[in-house]
Parts: structure tokens; C-alpha cells; sequence
């Protein structure tokens, strides 16, 4: 066989692969990829140092604001002479006959004799309803000796923190060594409404009305806007008003969410007349806002499907609508949920367009309906962090863990979905 020798000063190969200059290039190209890795994994750093320090700066402050420090009065309603029978008692008027009788002053007398004229002062405000609600239950009460954990005043609950006035703190060492004081858990917190004292406010009702402002948001915004971007993706005819509605889409999805307010004031209150403050129309106001995520999320996820899948369906028979409800959709809808999350959890942590249609009213009892007035939790972190009292502190940093709590079980449950409709080809 004859051998064909290449031509030494052919330029197509190169002369110098093994040389200085190439070790060079390849040691200048490996080191920049040490570096773009050392970048990213101190990216990665930075953000989770950042989250820690937020989340243990939430906890450290929200714990308090799940606790409530009481303190143990006893009580000798027959010696105290209450002038009320156990009939009044049963009464629908018990509440109004109990405060008539004096019961209020009573609470205050039997604190004064336990701790001294100080007794009085370190209870909170009004804790006579408390104890009629317990006396109601158990009208023989009157006739026995019984004790009551009361709630105490910002000053002492900060002593027992080791906040506060030296008078404070000595108080509060005094009464914890007698066994009067303690902090507990405080359930009433995630059973009760918005209050005008730190020790009695709940966020069940702005709780409430975030489910339901999520409701009408997610029943409203995920159906049209997975229609809208099936029929722009499908059956839209490629033309210039094509065009424009896409841009508008791409537009309205990075508009600021208080133009959305000012628009669901305009429309949904002046011109509907709609009722103020109502997870109805906060849930129409923020699906307006959430929709454009949606369908372009919902797009993007149709236009990802194969175009083997879709002739596939036609070659064994299937109409157009079979194939992309049948075929098309179920395949997206993966995607399709992930545009859905992240709406929603903007949606959920907007506060900007509620407070333009109303919702940042005092609202003591969660709403019953719809159309009922409410808060979302948003809003009322929003309204507690302006408060100066040190027990409305611990509770807005409390009803922020509620809130990404609630933010982790909706994107928890996003997720699931998501994962059990997803499909692989």
C-alpha cells in the first residue's frame, strides 16, 4: 500500500497543541472556571446566610408573640358579697349583669390582696370580661374559691424578659418566685381577631380573610388565564392585534401592583359598587394582577410540548380541541402550576392594592362571607408594625412566621400538584 504523507506546513493542523502557548490557554480557561465556581457557591452562601439571619431574627422576636404572661389571682367570690344569683347567671344578659355587680372591681380588689397596691396596675386592661366568660360557664363559681390566670400589663410581661424598670423586674422576680407569674402559650392568638391591646389580638381573622382573598384570586385568575394563553397559543391567528395583546400581556406583568389597586378602586367599588374591604373584591383586584404571570407561564409551557405529540394525536384520529385538552394541556400543566405559584405567592404578600380598596380597617370578628368586612395578613402586619407598644412588636413578628408558614403550605401543596400531573416523554 502506498502511504500519503501530510504536508508538514499544513495549517489545519495545529503546530503548537502541546506548546507554552496552548498550557497557557488551558490553564487561563481552567482557573476561570475554578473562579465562576468559587462565585457561585459564594452566591449561594451569601443567600442562605441572608436567609438564616432572617429567619432566626423572626423566630427569636416571633416567639414572644406567641406567649402571654399571666398571673394567678385568687378569688373568693362569696367574701368579695357579689349581689347577682346564679338565675341572672343564666340569663342572655349575664355578661351586663356581672359587670352591674361589680365584677371588674372585684378582679382588681382580689389582685391588690394577693400582690399588694401594685395588683391593680399590672393587670391589662378590662379583665373583667375574661373572668365573666369563665363565670358564665360555671355559674357555681360564686359560691366557691377559685384563682384566674390574668393577662399582665406590657410593663411586667417586659420585666419577665429582663426588659423594663428595676421596680419592674423586682416585681416580676417577686411574683415568680411566689409561683404567680408564668408565660404560656398563648392559643388565643390564632383563634382571635384584630384588638386593640397586644395581649388580646389573633390573627384568625385576617388569616381568614387571606384563605378567602386567595380563593376568589385563584378561581378567578387560573381558569381564564390558562384559556387565555391556550387560545393566544393555539388558535390566535399570527397578525398585528396578535402582537399587540402579547405586548400588552408581557406589559401588564411588570406593571406595580398599586396601579392594580387604583384600578379595582375605580372599577370594582366606584362603577360595581362593590362593598369596601371585602376578600371578594380583594380577590378580584389581586387576580387581575396574578393573571398575566399565568398566561405567560401558561404559554411558555404549551409552546415547550413537542410537536411530535400533537401529530401523533391527529394521525390516530383526534380533533384539534381532543389534542390540546387531551394531550397538549395535561402535558403543560406541570409548568402551567409553576406559573400558578408564583402568582399566587405574590398575590399573597401583596399589601399595596388591598390598602387602596379599603382593607385596612379594624376588623374585630372574621368575616362570615365574601362580601364581609375583613383584613388579610399583610395588611394587618402592616398596621401592628406601626403601633408603638412593645406587645404589638413580638405579635407583628409572630404573624410574620404565620405568614410564610402559610406561604410554605401553599407552595407545599403548588408543589404536590405539580409533581403528581407531571408526565415525561
Amino acid at each position: 500500500m502506498n502511504e500519503v504523507a501530510l504536508p508538514v506546513n499544513d495549517t489545519r493542523i495545529p503546530t503548537d497543541w502541546a506548546g507554552p502557548a496552548m498550557t497557557a490557554r488551558r490553564r487561563k480557561r481552567h482557573a476561570a472556571e475554578r473562579r465562576f465556581r468559587l462565585f457561585g457557591l459564594g452566591a449561594i452562601l451569601v443567600s442562605a446566610l441572608f436567609l438564616a439571619f432572617l429567619l432566626v431574627t423572626m423566630t427569636s422576636n416571633g416567639i414572644g408573640g406567641f406567649q402571654r404572661s399571666e398571673m394567678v389571682v385568687p378569688m373568693d367570690f362569696k367574701a368579695l358579697g357579689l349581689t347577682i344569683s346564679e338565675d341572672q347567671i343564666r340569663s342572655p344578659d349575664a355578661a351586663q349583669a356581672l359587670a352591674a355587680a361589680g365584677l371588674e372591681e372585684a378582679v382588681n380588689i382580689s389582685a391588690m390582696q394577693a400582690v399588694g397596691p401594685e395588683g391593680g396596675r399590672i393587670c391589662r386592661n378590662r379583665p373583667g370580661p375574661k373572668c365573666a366568660m369563665r363565670v358564665i360557664a360555671k355559674p357555681s363559681l360564686l359560691h366557691e374559691k377559685t384563682s384566674f390566670d390574668l393577662s399582665v400589663s406590657d410593663d411586667l410581661a417586659a420585666a419577665t424578659r429582663g426588659e423594663g424598670t428595676q421596680e419592674m423586674r423586682a416585681l416580676a422576680g417577686q411574683l415568680e418566685q411566689k409561683g404567680a407569674l408564668s408565660s404560656n402559650f398563648d392559643l388565643g392568638f390564632l383563634t382571635r381577631s384584630d384588638a386593640t391591646d397586644p395581649g388580646q389580638v389573633g390573627i384568625w381573622g385576617a388569616l381568614k380573610g387571606s384563605i378567602l382573598t386567595m380563593l376568589v384570586t385563584l378561581l378567578l385568575a387560573f381558569p381564564v388565564g390558562v384559556l387565555a394563553a391556550v387560545y393566544l397559543e393555539e388558535y390566535a391567528a399570527k397578525n398585528r392585534w396578535t402582537d399587540l395583546i402579547e405586548v400588552s400581556i408581557n406589559n401588564l406583568a411588570a406593571v406595580p401592583s398599586i396601579i392594580f389597586g387604583l384600578l379595582g378602586l375605580a372599577v370594582f367599588l366606584t362603577f360595581m359598587g362593590l362593598p369596601r374591604s371585602a376578600p371578594l373584591v380583594g380577590g378580584m383586584t389581586l387576580a387581575l394582577m396574578t393573571m398575566p404571570v399565568i398566561v405567560i407561564s401558561g404559554r411558555n409551557a404549551i409552546k415547550a410540548v413537542p410537536p411530535s405529540i400533537r401529530d401523533a394525536a391527529l394521525a390516530m384520529g383526534a380533533s384539534p380541541v381532543q389534542v390540546v385538552f387531551q394531550h397538549v394541556l395535561p402535558l403543560a400543566l406541570p409548568g402551567i402550576l409553576t406559573g400558578t405559584i408564583i402568582g399566587m405567592a405574590r398575590a399573597l404578600g401583596e399589601t399595596a392594592p388591598l390598602l387602596m380598596i379599603g382593607m385596612r380597617a379594624f376588623v374585630a370578628t372574621p368575616p362570615d362571607s365574601l362580601t364581609a368586612p375583613s383584613s388579610v395578613l399583610p395588611v394587618q402586619i402592616f398596621l401592628w408594625s406601626d403601633e408603638v407598644s412593645r406587645g404589638f412588636v413580638e405579635r407583628t413578628s409572630a404573624a410574620i412566621i404565620v405568614l410564610l408558614l402559610f406561604l410554605l403550605v401553599m407552595n407545599g401543596l403548588a408543589i404536590y400538584l405539580r409533581n403528581k400531573f407531571e408526565q415525561r416523554w
